[in-house]
């Protein structure tokens, strides 16, 4: 059983860890794209170095996504020995990758609709669905939250168990 154990927690660290070199990399592959927008040698257009910056916009959102879910990943499954099966428990790791993923598709929306709205605003409605898709996203998990509410209340020692937790966790 240890065995076992000791496999998945080094294939959570591989995760971990690719997370966070993806993440890694969007970030170098973002700042050289804004230099190439940046560099006054270059003969672009202000269009073409607006779209260049929106795209390291977007490579910057992944990134952030990426590092995000290394960290909720290390937390929960590295630093922790969590039992999924708590209400709190559960609430909380799908709040902290719904929020990555909201927030990531919320700028995606918005990136697409500074792309689209000037040089091809027959592909604004598909911009428009992840502004949509987001909503949804979001209206679906506080409607997630709210219903779970009411199983929390029926473990109340399972709050203080992930508050003890998260004390340990910031040591």
């Amino acid at each position: 059983m240890k065995f076992v154990q000791n496999v998945f927690l080094l294939g959570y660290m591989l995760i971990v860890a690719l997370f966070f070199v993806c993440g890694v990399g969007l970030i170098i592959l973002a700042g050289v794209e804004t230099w190439q927008a940046l560099d006054p040698r270059d003969n672009f257009k202000v269009r073409e170095r607006f779209e260049l910056i929106l795209e390291c916009v977007g490579l910057l959102t992944i990134a952030v996504a990426s590092l995000e879910l290394g960290q909720t990943v290390l937390e929960k499954e590295v630093q922790r020995s969590v039992n999924i099966s708590a209400p709190t428990r559960v609430r909380r790791f799908l709040s902290r990758f719904l929020i990555v993923v909201v927030v990531s598709l919320s700028i995606e929306c918005l990136i697409g609709v500074f792309q689209f709205m000037h040089g091809r605003p027959e592909y604004l409605p598909h911009a428009a669905s992840i502004g949509v898709a987001a909503a949804a996203i979001l209206a679906t998990w506080g409607m997630f939250v709210r219903m779970n509410v009411e199983a929390e209340k029926l473990e109340p020692h399972s709050m203080n168990d992930v508050m003890a937790e998260d004390r340990e966790v910031e040591r």
